[in-house]
């Protein structure tokens, strides 16, 4: 504990020259020379990277400003797409609907056709049966006649 007294008796009664705190001329010197500083680092560094930065946040800002108005047009061109797309799909729904009707309406009419050609037939076919019919009738009466005939000339010539 003597050392450390002794040592602050010899700082204390040490002259006050060069000591931690010497307020003489070079204390304003040396605030002049801060503030110099100060203005050369302020013209020379803050000023050009404050411009730079202002420019890179401007050019930010017109960016999503100009990315924000992208993003709106794309929006209303895709609901445009859509509604167009939904009104295509409802046109194609309603020619798809006309066309199934048009088929359904001609396969009707073919099938129509298609049974009164059958019906014809069918009626040619019976008409021709009938004529055959009678021929076949008409031949058969002729044989049987020819064959009574010829039974009444055998009994009568017996």
């Amino acid at each position: 504990m003597m050392d450390f007294s002794f040592l602050l008796f010899q700082m204390l009664s040490t002259g006050t020259e060069g000591g931690l705190f010497d307020f003489n001329a070079t204390l304003p010197l040396m605030a002049l020379q801060f503030l110099a500083l100060t203005v050369a680092l302020n013209f020379i560094f803050y000023k050009p990277v404050i411009n730079v930065l202002d420019e890179r946040d401007e050019y930010i800002r017109n960016s999503l400003t100009t990315a924000s108005a992208s993003l709106v047009k794309a929006d209303e061109l895709t609901k445009q797409y859509e509604y167009q797309l939904a009104e295509s799909r409802k046109k194609a729904q309603e020619i798809i609907k006309v066309a199934q009707e048009q088929s359904q309406e001609i396969v009707s009419v073919k099938m129509k056709e298609a049974q009164l050609d059958a019906e014809k037939l069918v009626s040619e076919a019976y008409d021709q049966l009938n004529i055959q019919k009678e021929s076949a009738l008409r031949t058969l009466e002729a044989q049987v006649d020819a064959l009574s005939d010829m039974i009444k000339m055998k009994l009568l010539n017996d």
